[in-house]
């Protein structure tokens, strides 16, 4: 057999090649450094709440309600069990609100008027002033009632809640493959069933950020708060009377006369801060490993 002749190598790729190399490391570079950008300030915002709250956190601080003022110690008990109270009471209403929604307008109302009309309510909503939507809650609620509520502020955090959690719904659920959908109408499966059982258990990471990233625009919330909770110097469970907050506490010793206060008002900005990522991480571990139990 006639021998193969070696051709020799063409290196007139090479300057092609290193450009490339040079391009993809320049890229990297700035997306790193925008990656910085981003956390440097975020990391400036807590390490400054962490010098200036941390050495009034103590026990007290935790277990006891405000003092009287002029009187030094007490704490924010009442207001961070009562946060926890009010943002319970509006994720009740808004998660399955926003997420049936946004079921509704993925799986049924594309191309609809009416979906088309809550897709563009939704689109304001997510917009508008805070405080607007307390003046509304006040409106609907307080003046009907009466009085000020936990109810009412859960109501008027709720109405902030619905529409982010609308719009990513729909979002995941678009990113879920047709053919999915089409695999189980072919199996003989029913549309609820498979919306429920097939279409959003295939998006559920992304529908639980959506519901955390709208719970921790709410958690800080102060002004639609003004509105409608106001505020209790005292425990309160009920859901027809005022209830305190970490939020209205924060803002009620920030523009107090009393250094106490303002320590106080420091600590409690970073105990809400902690209760924030604790709680958004706790639900994505939990979902993570359920989502992991599901696979397996």
């Amino acid at each position: 057999m006639p021998e193969k002749t070696m051709l020799p190598a063409d290196f007139s790729d090479a300057p092609i090649s290193l450009w490339r190399r040079g391009l993809n490391f320049v890229v990297s570079l700035a997306a790193i450094g925008a990656v910085v950008l981003v956390l440097l300030p975020l990391g400036a915002v807590f390490g400054y709440l962490l010098y200036k709250g941390i050495g009034s956190i103590n026990w007290a601080f935790l277990t006891q309600i405000p003092k009287p003022p002029g009187e030094s110690g007490g704490g924010m008990a009442n207001a961070i069990a009562g946060s926890v109270y009010i943002l319970l009471i509006a994720s009740c209403m808004g998660v399955p609100l926003g997420i049936g929604a946004g079921i509704y307008l993925s799986e049924y109302g594309r191309g609809t008027r009416f979906g088309n009309l809550i897709r563009f309510t939704a689109d304001v909503l997510n917009g508008v002033p805070s405080i607007i939507v307390g003046i509304v809650a006040y409106g609907l609620v307080v003046l009907s009632q009466g009085h000020f509520s936990a109810l009412a502020g859960g109501v008027a955090l709720a109405i902030m809640m619905v529409p982010t959690i609308t719009r990513t719904t729909e979002e995941m659920l678009l990113l879920v493959p047709q053919a999915v959908r089409e695999a189980a109408y072919g199996l003989g499966v029913s549309k609820w069933r498979t919306t429920l059982s097939i279409t959003l258990r295939t998006a559920t990471s992304g529908v639980i950020t959506g519901v955390m990233l709208a719970f921790a625009r709410v958690a800080g919330e102060t002004a639609p708060l003004l509105f409608t909770a106001f505020g209790n110097q005292y425990w309160n469970w009920k859901l027809e009377q005022p209830t305190a907050a970490l939020s209205l506490q924060i803002f009620t010793y920030a523009i107090s006369p009393f250094d106490e206060w303002h320590r106080q008002a420091w600590a409690g900005a970073l105990i809400l801060i902690i209760l924030i990522v604790a709680s958004v991480g706790a639900v994505r571990l939990v979902a993570n490993r359920g989502m992991l139990k599901g696979a397996n």
